[in-house]
């Protein structure tokens, strides 16, 4: 019989976008799905799961990362300040209870703020051009640095991803260390520089949920990220038990 295991996923706005990270995550596998939210309220529930996600969804309020300035180009019209401090909960929970976090577009840059870093507020028109969209996703190469854990997943050297993004990490947070690039210099996914005695972690710019709508399902940064993350889940369940 095969081991159920459960994630914990921060509810993005929508029901569609929810439902991409629900699809790509519990693919043919024995996986529940955990909606956290600051409306449910429910932080609770991280003791009974094996793993979190920290959902893509709008920019993370300027004060998590020492800024006062909430006008720049591109903002949203209202910050999601309880959303906010409720995955800033989510993922210090997550790290006393030893979880492995998946953080993607947002959940990426949120972690790297209670971690010390901070953020660009607007990556700038040329930037903008290449990174983000107001309707479909754009698309482009993702360089992957060598000796690090996302080059072990992926097997691959560079590749394209999907991107919508205006935002992006500056300085990095405590303990974190850059795995990928694109190739206009914006960090695209870090992970923990000391890996050992520590619990899985990858933050990714790109969302590798919904790459299928640009015909890249099978590629390694969706595919090979997903597999080896409800692996590395489902070896800390059992060794958590």
């Amino acid at each position: 019989m095969q081991q159920i295991i459960r994630i914990g996923l921060t509810y993005t706005g929508t029901e569609e976008k929810h439902h991409n990270y629900v699809n790509w995550l519990k693919g043919d596998d024995p996986i529940e799905i955990i909606r956290l939210s600051a409306a449910d309220n429910n932080l609770d529930k991280l003791a009974e799961l094996d793993a979190v996600v920290l959902s893509g969804g709008v920019d993370t309020h300027p004060k998590n990362y020492g800024c006062a300035v909430t006008d720049y180009p591109n903002a949203p019209a209202k910050f999601q300040e309880d959303r906010d401090e409720f995955e800033i909960a989510v993922f210090q929970k997550s790290q006393e209870l030893q979880l492995p976090v998946l953080a993607i577009c947002r959940g990426m840059q949120l972690i790297n703020c209670v971690l010390g870093g901070d953020l660009v507020q607007d990556i700038g028109p040329e930037a903008n051009e290449l990174h983000r969209s107001d309707t479909t996703d754009e698309k482009h190469e993702v360089i992957i640095l060598p000796g690090t854990l996302l080059a072990d997943i992926a097997q691959v050297a560079k590749d394209e991803a999907n991107s919508a993004h205006h935002q992006c990490v500056h300085l990095l947070g405590k303990g974190l260390q850059i795995n990928a690039l694109s190739a206009d210099g914006i960090t695209e996914g870090y992970e923990w520089e000391e890996k050992y005695g520590k619990p899985f972690l990858l933050g990714v710019q790109w969302h590798p949920e919904r790459m299928y709508k640009l015909g890249l399902a099978a590629s390694p940064l969706s595919k090979n990220i997903r597999e080896y993350f409800i692996d590395a889940v489902t070896k800390n369940s059992l060794q958590r038990k």
